[in-house]
């Protein structure tokens, strides 16, 4: 009998998602904010995405043998507990919080687990339950899925978990040896997060924007040292100025933050006006220059060893795995070979790392991760039945071949939604739920800022490019199926396609493959056919606020929601009406 695991994530109130194996092959796992249309999920349960799970995988809830969560009770006798009490000794209720009743959030989180297993059915008395800690389950999601073999360095760089941030270890025979950690509220992540606070932008969605930013800014103009110590193998957060809590934050408008009015004394006041500004486009370029080196030393005294042995391979998670720049300094580093970033590097992911571990402690070999396509998938009914049914009355046909009109669309320097099989996992769309536009034509990043991204008309979009095109664009063999990295893109292809490189002459390339994703790789190819190249602008399908689209439902609403010319669901072409027949 197959042993069938549910991996949860979502104890920290965001994120929450499932991810199901049977054996050690991962089959379905998809993020409740997918499903609900809520952002994050903020404080919800996976509830819809574990009976996703168990519909897709064709199970019923006696089957489930173990769930796996991706977060642990921390004992009094390690220094978890005690270095959060001693750092934040400044709010003696949190400190004598951590010391006296440390796990409570995980006895919460283990009752809203209970409560919501019951919900579904599943026998909670009958299943296993496997806690695993919130940094091991970063690190699994990386290790486990990576497929790679032999001793293999591992990099968990997030923002917090039960009391871990940061994680330095190494996988080897299906085990996985931590080497260090650090912790709350020393955190790069916490470090890069209070600056996109301060910055204006929102924790776990402006980092991305911070980065961007960075890119037209001065990194040496301002010095941004001040926030943290650093020694080479040790960090620790200056909470003078930010990671501070209670009355040390800085408040506003009834909102704390996450920085303290003395970080206003040292840069000046919050931004609130143009984002692109001095100081703050600077400050932009020194957060992300103070992040790259600070992660790149510590990589470095902790794991550049480990790496030389395992023949140059890392494998990183956690949501500061994200910043696709320091991704690529990585890489460029001599002793490093090859890196695997978990494409689902956020809490999210940590239901699939969470299960993995769960798995590999049975003593069961866990299976690489083959794509990302693990969500829903609708089929060419419901999209036609949708069509009939909307509001607006669209107008649709049903195509012969789906890819030669998208590409014939593309080439004319339309904009085309492409809803297309099972939706991807994690925050990138490859090629399944993504807004298409002919990247040689540099109007198309002001046509999508706004008139469907409504966003800044300074940032940039990403590629995706045929693999045969790849080495001669990126200058490079290196893996890039899942948007995870940053490549220097040649001369001759940054003057053709503006529209997807930074200002720094990087780009976050999507490199696609026939056996990854067929469908999409062949309507690259119909674009290289018509234009002499194959490769698309690619932005997922949503609006500002918005999680990625789903179901053909919610591509409807999206498509009417905006000013996107031409949506093709499955084989089926959508436009709008022309008012004059409204």
């Amino acid at each position: 009998m197959s042993l069938i695991t549910l991996g949860l994530s979502g104890a920290g109130g965001h994120d929450s998602a499932a991810a199901l194996f049977v054996d050690g092959d991962l089959t379905a796992a998809v993020e409740e904010e997918r499903l609900v249309r809520r952002k994050h999920a903020k404080d919800m349960m996976p509830i819809e995405s574990v009976r996703f799970c168990m519909r897709y995988a064709k199970i019923k809830p006696r089957h489930i043998d173990m769930v796996a969560l991706s977060y642990a009770p921390i004992s009094l006798f390690t220094p978890a507990r005690w270095h959060y009490a001693k750092r934040h000794w400044y709010a003696p209720d949190r400190s004598l919080d951590a010391i006296l009743n440390g796990n409570r959030r995980y006895r919460r989180y283990l009752g809203e687990v209970r409560t919501m297993l019951e919900q579904l059915d599943i026998p909670w008395k009958k299943v296993k339950l496997v806690p695993v800690e919130h940094q091991l389950a970063h690190a699994g999601s990386a290790y486990y899925m990576s497929g790679f073999e032999g001793k293999t360095a591992i990099l968990g760089i997030d923002l917090k978990g039960e009391y871990a941030t940061t994680f330095f270890g190494y996988g080897e025979n299906g085990k996985i040896h931590k080497i260090k950690e650090f912790y709350q509220p020393d955190s790069l992540t916490g470090m890069y997060a209070a600056i996109t606070d301060y910055l204006g932008f929102d924790i776990l969605d402006g980092e991305a924007r911070v980065m961007g930013m960075a890119t037209y800014g001065g990194p040496n103009k301002y010095d941004l040292s001040p926030l943290v110590e650093f020694t080479g193998k040790k960090f620790k957060l200056n909470t003078q100025l930010i990671g501070t809590v209670g009355l040390r934050r800085y408040k506003e408008n009834s909102r704390g933050y996450y920085f303290s009015p003395k970080l206003i004394e040292l840069l000046g006041p919050r931004r609130t006006g143009s984002l692109t500004e001095d100081p703050y486009l600077h400050y932009a370029a020194s957060i992300q220059k103070l992040y790259e080196e600070i992660a790149i030393g510590l990589t470095t005294h902790y794991l550049s060893d480990i790496i030389r042995e395992g023949n140059g391979r890392l494998v990183m998670a956690g949501i500061g795995a994200l910043n696709v720049k320091l991704n690529q300094r990585l890489l460029a580093l001599p002793w490093v070979k090859e890196i695997f970033v978990q494409p689902a590097a956020g809490d999210a992911g940590t239901a699939i790392g969470a299960a993995a571990c769960a798995i590999a402690k049975q003593k069961i070999p866990v299976k690489r991760m083959k794509h990302a396509f693990l969500g829903p998938r609708y089929s060419m009914e419901r999209c036609i039945r949708v069509c009939k049914e909307h509001r607006e009355k669209p107008v649709w046909e049903i195509l012969e071949n789906p890819t030669e009109k998208a590409a014939e669309l593309l080439a004319a320097g339309s904009l085309v939604g492409w809803f297309q099989g099972r939706m991807e996992f994690g925050p990138r769309a490859l090629g399944n739920r993504s807004i298409l536009a002919n990247p040689a034509q540099s109007e198309m990043v002001d046509a999508i800022n706004k008139k469907i991204k409504f966003r800044e008309n300074w940032r940039c979009f990403s590629p995706s490019m045929l693999d045969t095109l790849a080495e001669d664009v990126l200058q490079t063999t290196h893996r890039a199926e899942y948007m995870s990295m940053s490549f220097d893109v040649a001369p001759e292809w940054r003057e053709r396609f503006p529209a997807v490189v930074y200002k720094d002459g990087t780009s976050r390339a999507h490199v696609v493959t026939r056996k990854a994703n067929p469908r999409f790789y062949q309507l690259l190819k119909h674009v290289e056919e018509k234009t002499g190249y194959g490769i698309v602008l690619n932005t997922s399908m949503n609006r500002p606020g918005e999680a990625i689209i789903c179901t053909p439902e919610d591509a409807l609403e999206m498509f009417f929601g905006s000013d996107l010319e031409y949506l093709i669901m499955q084989d089926v072409l959508v436009t709008k009406r022309p008012e004059s027949a409204i």
